[in-house]
């Protein structure tokens, strides 16, 4: 198995985890994805953004084979010195002996602290079939109590294990969120190129519910002139209501430099029409409008009545204050 090197050996001198990235080995190579080894020190890691409603994340593997266009995690693999957007989800890094890494940090974890895995990639990469490396974290998550954990997936494997989440559950507090823009599976599959269609979702939701295991839905990012039709959405309501879902709640497009140049090409290709209303928009700022979301958030909350789906995620977006008042997108 060979190296990946990131800069030649007369470029600068590389450090933290963009070293660690130099010394992986690759694990496999198709679809013009690669996947390599990335020996790592620490797998807990303490969330500083103001924004968070979680204390820890767990992400086990760098970077994301589902190639969605939204993608706001791209920026991470600029941590290792890869600049290119398109990296993130053809290059990626799985983390070594995590499960042995969290072992020692989870004493770290005081009570009332949430964990959240899979915050920057899915933790159901197509070769965690092959790896495990989630399924180990999970299993060691099992052996400790009085822990707060919460699972971020676009994928079916979540089902796997079953067995797993159960044996968590029994002493610790876990929940699982399927993240479902649309229903649309058309729609879906030019956003979300390589990831699993959302009805495959929705079943796996169905699953794990019927296994008493707490599920529910991220409806997430709500795209502007693509998904946020209010009958597109209430069809995201009702799907997760049909499949049993915990809880569901939705947050609008984040949209970052390195994810924009992503993302817009790809709405010049296929949603021509918003260009321009989008480059306003995100011209010199992230985040849509507070009022935005707030029309979200309130439709949302109609929904959730509406369908009978309680409220029962930590990490459900705070209501806005009334001062945040800004222009609609």
């Amino acid at each position: 198995m060979s190296t990946l090197p990131l800069l030649p050996e007369s470029g600068p001198r590389l450090v933290g985890i963009a070293r660690l990235a130099t010394q992986g080995e690759s694990v496999r190579q198709g679809h013009e994805v690669e996947y390599f080894t990335l020996p790592v020190r620490s797998v807990l890691n303490r969330c500083t953004g103001t924004r968070m409603p979680f204390t820890w994340t767990i992400n086990p593997y760098r970077g994301c084979e589902f190639a969605c266009k939204y993608c706001y995690a791209r920026y991470t693999h600029e941590f290792m010195e890869m600049r290119d957007g398109v990296d993130f989800e053809q290059k990626i890094y799985a983390k070594q002996h995590a499960a042995d890494l969290l072992r020692q940090e989870l004493r770290k974890v005081k009570p009332g602290e949430d964990i959240a895995l899979g915050t920057a990639t899915d933790p159901y990469q197509p070769i965690e079939k092959k790896l495990e490396i989630t399924r180990a974290i999970l299993q060691e998550i099992s052996r400790h109590s009085g822990l707060e954990v919460g699972i971020v997936t676009k994928s079916a494997m979540v089902t796997r294990d079953i067995d797993v989440l159960r044996e968590v559950a029994t002493n610790n507090r876990i929940s699982v969120s399927f993240t479902v823009t649309t229903v649309d599976a058309e729609l879906a599959r030019i956003l979300e190129p390589r990831a699993p269609r959302p009805d495959l979702r929705l079943e796996s939701l169905k699953k794990l519910r019927e296994a008493g295991i707490r599920a529910g839905v991220i409806c997430a990012p709500v795209l502007p002139g693509i998904t946020d039709g209010p009958k597109q959405l209430e069809a995201v309501v009702k799907a997760a209501a049909e499949a049993k879902a915990t809880h569901i709640y939705a947050n609008p497009l984040f949209l970052k430099p390195c994810s924009a140049a992503v993302f817009m090409p790809f709405l010049k290709e296929h949603f021509p029409d918003l260009v321009t209303e989008y480059e306003r928009r995100f011209n010199d700022k992230a985040f849509l409008p507070a009022a935005y979301r707030r029309r979200i958030s309130e439709l949302f909350g109609k929904l959730r009545a509406k369908y009978a789906i309680r409220s029962e995620s930590r990490w459900e977006p705070k209501p806005l204050r009334q001062n945040e008042q800004l222009k609609l997108f």
